[in-house]
């Protein structure tokens, strides 16, 4: 609790890109291990990418909560929706396939 606490206090002085970035970065310490666990073998860091990129601004807050907490159910769902997106799929095959093929 105590952490959340002062990483509100810290988004509070954070212009909007800052605090999306953060949010981010936060999101990408929850998502890896729901990665690493559900799809063993992808390469992570262009996955990450994808999932990221295609992740609404919704998810993305849910995701970097879930990053204080843990993943849970519910980041595995969402991560989940974000995976099965069109659009997510089209950068797996660009972004993800090559470097799994290397």
């Amino acid at each position: 609790m105590r952490l959340l606490l002062v990483s509100v206090l810290l988004l509070v002085g954070c212009s909007v890109q800052q605090q999306d970035q953060l949010a981010r970065e936060a999101a990408r310490a929850a998502i890896t291990p729901v990665l690493a666990e559900r799809f063993p073998g992808v390469p992570l860091d262009p996955t990450l990418d994808c999932v990221i990129d295609n992740a609404n601004s919704v998810q993305i807050r849910a995701l970097a909560l879930d990053s204080v907490t843990g993943p849970t159910e519910n980041t595995i769902q969402i991560v989940s929706d974000i995976v099965s997106k069109p659009e997510t799929l089209t950068c797996l095959a660009a972004e993800g396939l090559p470097a799994l093929l290397r």
